[in-house]
């Protein structure tokens, strides 16, 4: 992957403090699949629990999937569902433990780790998730997708365009609008991204002195 390849804005100071949730895009602006990959590509360097990676994507990109997503939309999203070049449906997964061998396996492989240091990770960190129950599960594949979430936020921005994140959806529709496993996957929020249009809402942020404690 060339990280610079499509980065059109690369000060932070700027991508960070100048993200805005716009709520209407330029509906004729399209967002190539190679750069919606190259998006995610960057997205997934995000940090994850135990480095298990729990996330998964669905991008609407064309009529049919911005359908797929107006259906699960309440009306109050739809201006952003409707006008953006792409929506993504980010989504924790339960199941990351299952393919976890692969990812330090892989490490080794490469020299980034000994067999004993990917040895001690599988007599530590794997045993959690394979014993774990549905709750801790799902805390951890939503705290792993609400990280790449932000970080797609970000990328969106050092792209050239805004992102819009969303809740106000119907999660239990997700798994059967998109033929998902609805044991497997669930929903942590979804990301509309485009060239903006109009004005956005300037929110206000309460004192960090309100919700902050120093121990």
């Amino acid at each position: 992957m060339d990280e610079t390849k499509n980065l059109v804005n690369n000060d932070f100071k700027d991508i960070m403090f100048n993200r805005h949730s716009y709520r209407k895009f330029q509906s004729d602006v399209k967002i190539s699949r190679e750069e919606i990959s190259e998006m995610l590509e960057e997205t997934i360097t995000a940090p994850s629990a135990c480095n298990l990676q729990s996330w998964h994507f669905v991008v609407c990109d064309d009529e049919e999937g911005k359908k797929k997503a107006h259906s699960v939309m309440m009306p109050f999203n739809y201006p952003q569902t409707d006008s953006c070049s792409a929506i993504i449906f980010v989504l924790g997964d339960t199941q990351s433990h299952y393919k976890y061998r692969d990812v330090w396996n892989k490490a080794c492989e490469n020299g980034q780790i000994s067999p004993e240091e990917r040895d001690k990770v599988f007599k530590t960190f794997l045993p959690l998730y394979e014993h774990a129950d549905r709750s801790f599960l799902e805390k951890d594949a939503t705290i792993d997708g609400s990280m790449a979430a932000m970080q797609l936020l970000l990328v969106a921005r050092a792209h050239g365009y805004e992102a819009n994140p969303m809740s106000g959806y119907d999660f239990g529709k997700i798994a059967s609008t998109f033929g998902l496993d609805s044991e497997r996957y669930i929903p942590v929020t979804a990301v509309a991204i485009g060239k903006p249009e109009g004005d956005y809402t300037k929110s206000v942020r309460y004192d960090v002195k309100d919700v902050t404690d120093f121990m």
